[in-house]
C-alpha cells in the first residue's frame, strides 16, 4: 500500500484527532490571515490618504543658520530658482510667497478695531502669492473664498488681489473693483483689481501672530504685482518662502536631493521641511490597529504552533508500533516521514481553505470595530485641544503649538478588507511551514530508532 493511501486511511481512522488538529490549524490560519488582511487593508488606506492629501514640503528660513551667522536681514531666493525646483517630476503643485508693507490711501480705509497702526498709518501687509489655493489656511478650510477666483501662476504678472470680507464691506468692494495701493517706499503706486473676496474667521481685534496686523486687513496679491510695487518693475523677483505639494510621501528624499542640486548655494539660510502632519493625524488609528493585529497574530500563531507540535508529537509516539511494523516490512523511513507530512498538509489545506471563506468577513467586522474605537479616541483628543488666549504663547499653560490639529484631516475610521492571492499564499506558507516543522522534529526522533527497538519496547 502506498503512503498516500495510508495517509488518507489514517486520517479517517483517527477522526477525533484529525478534527482537533484541524481546529488548531484553523485557529492558526484565521489569526494569521486576519493579521495579513488588516495589514494589507491599513496599508492601502494609508496609501490612499497620502495620495489624497499629498505631502507638503516647505522651503523656509533656517533660523539656526541665520541666527548663528549674525545675519540681520531675512534671506531671499530668486523666484526663477523656485520655479526650477517646482518643475521637478515629484512636484504636483507649488507656490511661493513674499510680503511687504502696502498702504491704502485716498478713499480706501482699513478696518477699525484691530491693533493700532502696526504698519504705520494706512499700512497693512501685502502677501504676494503664486497660488493662493495652496495656502494651508485655504487648503484645510480655515479660510473660505466667498466670491471670485484664486490667484494662480497664470496671474503672476498681473495686479490682482484677494480681499478679506470685512475690508471689502468697509470699502464697498466686490469682485472686479479697483483699489489703489502705495508701496513701502510711500512713492510707488499701482492700481489692483479685486480678484476675489475671502473669509478669515479670526476676530478683528486678534492680531496676526506673524505680522501683528488685524486679520481683517490682510491682502493677498499676485507676486508680480506686489513685488513690482515694492521694488520697481526691473528688479528680479525674490521670495522668502515656498511650498511644494508632492505626488507621494515616498518621493520626499528624491525631491530634497534634486532641490538641493538645482538650488545649490541659493539655499543658504533656508531649510526644506516636510509637513506631513495631516497624514500622521489621519493615519494614527491605522498604525495602532496594525500593531495590535500583528501582536495578536504572532501570539496566536506561536501558541497554536506549540499546541500543534504537542499534538503531532503525541500522535507520533502513539504510532511507534505502526512505524516499527512498517519498517520491519521494508518500508523506507523517508516514506513514513512523507506520510506524516502529507497528513498534516491535507489537514492544513482544508483549514486554510475554510479560513479563506469566513476570515475576511470576520476580519472586516473586528477590524472595523477596533478602528472605530481608535478613531473615536483620536477625534476626542483633537477636539480637546484648545489654543492659548490671544496674546499668549501658550508656554505658561503647557500648550504646544506643534500639537495643534490640522483642520479637515479627520482620522480614518473605515477600512476595506479584501483577500488577495498574495495574502492567501502567505498564510498557506506560514501554515504549511508550521505543520511540517511540527511533524519533522518528533517523527525524525522516533525514526532514528531501529525497528527491533520500537517493537521490543512497544508504545
Amino acid at each position: 500500500m502506498n503512503f498516500v493511501k495510508r495517509a488518507g486511511l489514517s486520517l479517517w481512522a483517527r477522526r477525533g484527532r484529525t478534527l482537533i488538529t484541524l481546529a488548531t490549524f484553523l485557529a492558526i490560519s484565521v489569526m494569521v490571515l486576519a493579521g495579513i488582511l488588516i495589514d494589507d487593508a491599513t496599508a492601502q488606506a494609508e496609501q490612499d490618504a497620502k495620495r489624497s492629501v499629498g505631502v507638503e514640503v516647505n522651503l523656509g528660513i533656517d533660523m539656526d543658520a541665520v541666527g548663528g551667522g549674525g545675519q540681520l536681514q531675512a534671506p531671499r531666493i530668486d523666484a526663477a530658482t523656485v520655479d526650477s525646483i517646482g518643475s521637478l517630476p515629484q512636484v504636483q503643485k507649488y507656490t511661493y510667497a513674499m510680503w511687504d508693507r502696502a498702504i491704502l490711501k485716498g478713499t480706501s480705509q482699513l478696518v477699525d478695531g484691530g491693533p493700532p497702526d502696526p504698519m504705520g498709518p494706512g499700512g497693512t501687509v501685502g502677501r504676494g502669492v503664486l497660488d493662493t489655493s495652496l495656502l494651508s489656511d485655504f487648503r484645510n478650510g480655515t479660510f473660505a473664498l466667498l466670491s471670485g477666483k484664486h490667484l494662480t501662476a497664470a496671474d503672476k504678472g498681473t495686479r490682482r488681489l484677494l480681499v478679506e470680507e470685512r475690508l471689502a464691506k468697509k470699502n464697498r468692494l466686490t469682485t472686479g473693483d479697483k483699489i489703489t495701493l502705495t508701496g513701502n517706499d510711500e512713492k510707488s503706486t499701482a492700481e489692483f483689481t479685486v480678484a476675489g473676496v475671502y473669509r478669515d474667521p479670526r476676530p478683528t481685534a486678534e492680531p496676526d501672530p506673524e505680522y501683528g496686523i488685524s486679520p481683517a486687513n490682510m491682502l493677498y496679491g499676485t507676486v508680480g504685482g506686489l513685488s513690482a510695487l515694492s521694488a520697481g518693475e526691473k528688479a528680479p523677483l525674490q521670495v522668502g518662502e515656498a511650498t511644494f505639494l508632492l505626488h507621494d510621501a515616498d518621493v520626499q528624499g528624491a525631491f530634497k536631493d534634486e532641490a538641493k542640486r538645482i538650488a545649490g548655494a541659493a539655499l543658504a539660510g533656508f531649510k526644506l521641511d516636510a509637513n506631513d502632519k495631516a497624514i500622521r493625524q489621519m493615519t494614527g488609528p491605522l498604525k495602532s490597529i496594525r500593531s495590535t493585529a500583528t501582536v495578536a497574530m504572532w501570539l496566536m500563531g506561536l501558541a497554536g504552533a506549540a499546541v500543534l507540535a504537542l499534538l503531532v508529537n503525541l500522535a507520533v509516539k502513539q504510532r511507534r508500533t505502526e512505524y516499527g511494523v512498517l519498517l520491519a516490512m521494508g518500508e523506507k523511513k523517508s516514506k513514513l516521514i512523507a506520510q506524516q507530512a502529507l497528513e498534516i498538509v491535507l489537514v492544513a489545506a482544508v483549514a486554510i481553505g475554510l479560513s479563506s471563506l469566513f476570515a475576511p468577513a470576520l476580519t472586516q467586522s473586528a477590524g472595523q470595530s477596533l478602528l472605530g474605537r481608535e478613531a473615536t479616541a483620536a477625534e476626542r483628543k483633537i477636539d480637546s485641544w484648545k489654543p492659548p488666549a490671544p496674546g499668549s504663547t501658550g508656554l505658561g499653560e503647557g500648550i504646544d503649538w506643534n500639537d495643534e490639529p490640522v483642520a479637515n484631516a479627520d482620522p480614518i475610521d473605515e477600512i476595506t478588507v479584501s483577500l488577495s492571492p498574495a495574502g492567501l499564499a502567505a498564510v498557506a506558507g506560514v501554515g504549511l511551514g508550521i505543520g511540517l516543522l511540527a511533524t519533522a522534529v518528533p517523527a525524525s526522533a522516533v525514526l532514528r530508532l531501529s525497528p527491533r527497538t520500537i517493537l521490543t519496547k512497544g508504545t
